[in-house]
């Protein structure tokens, strides 16, 4: 049974006994479903869920529920012996977004306070977007994501003690020896492979095999393709068409959204896409870094959306995609073959997964940095710049972040295959791996 952070949070949600209702964001396949049932099963006496896409398919015996007293009835068609009290049953909606007349129906649900409650779903920002009365104040949402690196030590039996010494090492900044460094270096470049979606991880734990792995993935991919067409009818092909140019901008130098090339106009502005980006970016399936070129803190007030990059939500599906069931590129680090496209990925998707809004710097003269983010405690921004080559100390556009005294670059971080952890000046030399600590 794979490990999940997001479990303890969603305990701690139903210890406080608050006053919202907890609401699971995410993209599909990510685990939302499994998890709230481990912990509702585990902590309640009766479980209910309601599968909303499935009742919308069948019985759509909530499609047209307005009242609190109309979806007890209901739910009572199904469930009626298990409905007792709020502190031993819980009602789970699950894919509420099926039906969006049902977040406002959450907080009458709230207010009556008869039962305990949890909602997961997903293209949750769209369908929200779509609600013509949004309960604020009546809903706490948290986002979900695939595995992230940790998650994926612990699936593969590396200790919980093991990785508070990892931690306390980068807090340290002290090397790890060889064989430690190569025991995780090799789960790393595993990790790229398989990334973090549970049903994959299963898959590699179980079975080894990658041509399973690749499999599902690519049925992952297709099935985030296909989906566009449900919540947009008009606009799913344009849709679909940045979607599937994803990887091949990321093996661009720039890596970002390239705009007269989406249908090969040469006049196309960020405006003519900003739904069909709106809707990659709120559904999950995609990862947006917003350019700055003349960085201020916090880093929103300068960000430029219409220079955009688009990560997948995951590093496994985007290698399946680049380099199909021929996993030797990464596996033994080929020279020939570039590895910045899943680099900056996995870096991205580890960023997002810890709470963090990610810009990059593009300035025309001076040069682009991969990722900035805010750094809170100094009130400045962290610059990080990621290499999968040997070159790893040019960096001649991170060099003049750090001097230019407009930023206040209090230090910059180089993420590398490199073992040994070094400074010089601001700017910190570490392990890619070390990603999951940022």
């Amino acid at each position: 049974m794979l490990y999940r952070k997001i479990e303890d949070k969603i305990k701690e949600y139903f210890e406080s006994d608050g006053k919202k209702i907890l609401l699971i964001d995410g993209a599909r396949q990510v685990g939302k479903t499994f998890i709230v049932r481990k912990v509702g099963r585990e902590l309640f006496k009766n479980f209910i869920e309601i599968n909303m896409i499935e009742d919308s398919l069948k019985e759509r015996l909530f499609a047209d529920v307005r009242t609190v007293e109309d979806f007890y009835f209901r739910l009572s068609m199904k469930h009626g012996d298990m409905m007792d009290k709020r502190t031993n049953t819980l009602i789970f909606i699950d894919e509420i977004q099926a039906y969006p007349h049902l977040f406002t129906l959450l907080k009458f649900l709230r207010d009556d306070n008869r039962y305990t409650y949890i909602a997961s779903g997903s293209m949750l920002g769209v369908a929200l977007s779509e609600t013509s009365s949004i309960p604020m104040g009546t809903i706490e949402k948290l986002r979900m994501f695939p595995l992230d690196f940790e998650e994926f030590l612990i699936a593969n039996s590396f200790g919980y003690n093991a990785i508070d010494v990892l931690r306390e090492s980068y807090k340290k900044g002290e090397s790890l020896s060889e064989h430690i460094h190569e025991r995780i270096f090799d789960l790393f470049k595993k990790y790229l492979i398989c990334g973090g979606m549970p049903e994959v991880v299963q898959c590699y734990i179980d079975s080894k095999n990658v041509m399973q792995i690749r499999k599902i993935q690519r049925e992952i991919h297709e099935y985030y393709g296909m989906d566009a067409s449900k919540y947009d009818k008009e606009r799913k092909l344009m849709i679909r068409r940045i979607y599937d140019m994803l990887p091949s901008n990321l093996e661009n130098k720039k890596k970002r959204v390239i705009l007269n090339k989406i249908e090969n106009k040469k006049q196309s502005r960020y405006e003519n896409y900003e739904n069909e980006f709106e809707y990659l970016i709120s559904s999950g399936i995609a990862i947006n870094v917003n350019a700055v070129s003349n960085p201020i803190f916090p880093l929103n007030q300068s960000s430029v959306k219409n220079l955009v990059k688009l990560y997948l939500n995951d590093v496994g599906i985007l290698s399946a995609l680049l380099y199909g069931n021929n996993s030797q590129a990464i596996i033994n680090t080929e020279k020939s073959i570039n590895l910045g496209a899943v680099y900056e990925n996995v870096v991205a998707s580890e960023l997002i997964a810890h709470g963090k809004k990610l810009y990059y710097y593009d300035n025309r003269s001076k040069g682009e940095v991969d990722f900035l983010i805010d750094d809170f405690e100094s009130l400045s921004m962290l610059p990080i710049e990621v290499k999968s080559g040997k070159d790893y100390t040019r960096h001649s556009a991170l060099n003049n972040f750090v001097k230019n005294p407009d930023y206040n670059t209090k230090q910059a971080i180089v993420l590398s295959n490199e073992r040994e952890i070094k400074r010089n000046g601001k700017i910190i030399y570490m392990p890619i791996y070390y990603a999951m600590f940022l």
